[in-house]
């Protein structure tokens, strides 16, 4: 059969429904938001995958980008968007742009999206397709994902798509109260859960496991600025 992106995309979605109800013991959920599958069908994941790969792009399955970082599975990115329950005027932080895929999802059911990544070359990339997509809503650079984006918050929702070695205080005071933060945390290429944290409104938080995973680690450098 011949590749088409209209068939890919109604294959990946229905991919992503049948994730969801083999796993609905483990998420507490039987369907995910009308919202946020509405995004999932609306942002072409051809568009974010390497040209050689392509023809892969709408597999339920995370692809390699380059810089030894992946576009992560279409049910994952389905999940911790529903996880971070976003609404159309809520301002978010994503750590990892990676691609640009979850954040042009997010671009689609939020006010702004602010994204960073490590890498300047994903940045670079990243920005001008999601100019070139006309997702006008996004504002990215490079910086260190441990310390958040200070400048721009406090945040309705902050979403992490690498793993950290913990939970980072600097995300959690970043966040609004009532607030949430979606983020995988665990040992790189090991033994992962990602995990929703809602900040309550005296500042204390409340922390769910939902699913285990595995995500590329999400690095601590210093000293990594880039407007």
């Amino acid at each position: 059969m011949k590749w088409s992106r209209e068939s890919g995309m109604q294959q990946m979605l229905a991919d992503i429904g049948d994730e969801v109800k083999y796993t609905r013991d483990l998420i507490g959920k039987e369907a995910l938001s009308d919202r946020v599958m509405s995004a999932m069908a609306a942002v072409p994941r051809d568009e974010f995958v390497p040209a050689d790969i392509k023809t892969l792009a709408f597999d339920n399955r995370p692809l390699p980008i380059g810089h030894g970082q992946t576009i992560s599975q279409p049910y994952i990115v389905a999940l911790m968007t529903d996880l971070l329950a976003p609404e159309a005027n809520h301002v978010v932080l994503e750590i990892g742009t990676g691609s640009g895929y979850q954040t042009a999802v997010l671009s689609r059911l939020c006010r702004t999206v602010y994204s960073m990544d490590l890498v300047p070359a994903l940045v670079d990339s990243a920005a001008a397709r999601l100019s070139r997509l006309g997702c006008s809503n996004v504002h990215v650079r490079s910086g260190n994902g441990y310390a958040g984006w200070p400048e721009n918050a406090p945040y309705d929702g902050i979403i992490v798509t690498a793993a950290a070695s913990h939970i980072p205080e600097a995300l959690v005071e970043q966040l609004r109260p009532g607030g949430r933060l979606v983020i995988p945390v665990g040992l790189p290429y090991a033994s992962q859960e990602l995990m929703l944290v809602t900040k309550q409104g005296d500042g204390r938080t409340q922390v769910r496991e939902v699913i285990g995973v595995v995500f590329v680690p999400l690095l601590d450098i210093q000293g990594v600025h880039k407007e």
